[in-house]
């Protein structure tokens, strides 16, 4: 063998090339180590209080995958979506995802157990908002005047001079670092 040749072929024995990666040849649960990770303080068997929430029709959830369970778990694109449940069974709920396929969206019926979903609080300060209406309009019927319900922008402070009287100019600098050792 060529001395050159024999100098290249040991440069490069240990540099091996992968080949690029096609996502169709991924693993179901590839890349997924910090997202199905359980919180702080949250390691451990599941508690009994989840298998205890209620799931109605028509309820929006979020789903959010528990790693102590893998049954029923969704595919990782589900992890984090919202949707709306439209079937319920003993120990799963079926959930209606929105997916971008495209230039369009693509309705997914996606089965979950209910380890990996909970009710979204993406409504509630909608219902807090309309339940506090009401009550300022029955309030306001009640002594028969008109109220408006409107939420208004949040205006810009109005102008003002500061006073330096009393109140000197201060130069602010940053704290030299000093090593205590």
């Amino acid at each position: 063998m060529h001395a050159n040749k024999l100098l290249s072929h040991t440069r490069h024995q240990h540099q091996r090339r992968r080949p690029p990666q096609d996502a169709s040849l991924l693993c179901y649960r590839a890349r997924t180590r910090d997202m199905f990770k359980r919180g702080f303080k949250e390691h451990g068997p599941i508690k009994l209080s989840t298998y205890l929430i209620p799931y109605r029709v028509g309820d929006i959830v979020d789903i959010k995958a528990n790693a102590a369970q893998q049954k029923g778990m969704p595919h990782k694109y589900y992890h984090g979506r919202t949707g709306i449940v439209y079937n319920v069974t003993p120990s799963s709920v079926g959930v209606i995802v929105n997916k971008v396929v495209g230039n369009r969206y693509i309705e997914k019926r996606v089965n979950i157990r209910v380890e990996h979903i909970r009710h979204s609080k993406c409504r509630q300060d909608f219902l807090d908002r309309v339940k506090r209406n009401h009550d300022g309009h029955v309030l306001a019927k009640s002594k028969g005047e008109r109220v408006t319900l409107k939420r208004a922008p949040v205006l810009p402070r109005s102008a003002h001079t500061v006073s330096i009287q009393g109140n000197i100019p201060q130069t602010m600098v940053p704290v030299r670092y000093e090593t205590t050792i």
